[in-house]
């Protein structure tokens, strides 16, 4: 009996199993077959997401209709086969992903908040900024390069000439010293 003869039986057997309810048997299953459908789905998908999405469906679907498999040693093509058919409704069904410009993002979204909570976002951001301004240089510099200028912690330990560890750090107090000039704590 060849390697393969002898894999075949294995799968068979677990399928049979699986088929009269044995759940150890349908998880020896997954086990088996749970990368070749992500690696199936990935390669359809190209999104780690949903390729991680599809499998579970892929499994789920596989459970239930496990019953309606003929060949239980035939089970690696079926699976393979819902894979397939399931990704491409996945990919067919999916939206197509639109790039837009932050600018005309920002101008399409609604706001709807009521304008009492407006007025008091307004009023925490100020409040929030002169704090920021009281700061020491250092503290200031770190939280505006973060928080207002986008900066990576790398950007910044390149920019501040500092080990990543330390920029850690100097956020963390800067947030600190931030929260007792705000008063309350502020969620950063």
């Amino acid at each position: 009996m060849t390697t393969i003869d002898r894999d075949n039986s294995e799968i068979a057997t677990l399928v049979r199993a699986a088929q009269k309810g044995d759940g150890d048997a349908f998880g020896a299953l997954v086990e088996r077959f749970e990368r070749t459908v992500f690696a199936i789905a990935m390669r359809r998908l190209r999104s780690y997401a949903d390729a991680e999405e599809l499998t579970q469906d892929v499994l789920l679907q596989a459970f239930t209709k496990l019953d309606q498999l003929r060949e239980p040693a035939a089970f690696g093509g079926w699976l393979r086969s819902i894979t397939v058919r399931m990704a491409i409704n996945r990919a067919v069904r999916r939206p197509a992903d639109v790039a837009t410009e932050p600018e005309v993002l920002a101008a399409t979204v609604i706001d709807n908040r009521e304008p009492g909570d407006k007025v008091l976002d307004r009023e925490r951001e100020e409040e929030v900024r002169d704090a920021v301004q009281r700061l020491g240089e250092m503290d200031r510099q770190t939280l505006e390069a973060f928080y207002f200028g986008g900066q990576s912690l790398v950007e910044m330990a390149t920019r501040f000439d500092a080990p990543v560890g330390t920029i850690k750090r100097r956020l963390h107090v800067a947030r600190k010293r931030l929260a007792k000039h705000v008063g309350d704590p502020v969620p950063l």
